[in-house]
């Protein structure tokens, strides 16, 4: 995904990509494996107020705002934690607050990928969307 693409292409653009990838499983593997090679985060910012709460695992989401975009980071001691955070701070990262919030993360269902997590793991997916939304909701506000 690069930087120029508005939310709704990155969106066609990773749905076409996990799609590919036949098994409901393997999808899953794909998550994990993305997660795996993602930068994690620093110990210093691994810190409570990035911390999501409401999610089984250790959580952390970083975001920035710099010139009118919007950027996230994450880091978590669950692997396939790590790798939906990712996905998400990927998608999420150099778009404008107000695209944002028009965009839900619902095409993780339509590849299969929620429908394999369990509640806890959705729920914390969900915390991840209501944290980003949150976000660029303040950066809104702010701008």
């Amino acid at each position: 995904m690069t930087q120029s693409m508005n939310l709704e292409e990155k969106k066609k653009a990773l749905i076409e990509e996990i799609t590919l990838i036949p098994d409901a499983y393997e999808r899953l593997g794909y998550i994990v494996d993305r997660g795996q090679k993602a930068r994690g985060l620093t110990e210093d910012l691994r810190i409570d107020s990035f911390k999501i709460e409401g999610c089984m695992s250790q959580l952390w989401v970083v975001p920035s705002f710099q010139e009118g975009l919007c950027q996230f980071h994450s880091e978590s001691d669950s692997a396939i934690v790590k790798g939906i955070a990712s996905l998400l701070c990927d998608f999420y990262s150099d778009a404008k607050p107000k695209e944002i919030l028009q965009t839900d993360a619902d095409f993780l269902g339509e590849v299969g990928i929620t429908q394999h997590l369990s509640p806890n793991r959705r729920n914390g997916l969900s915390r991840i969307v209501e944290s980003i939304q949150r976000f660029a909701q303040s950066c809104l506000a702010d701008s």
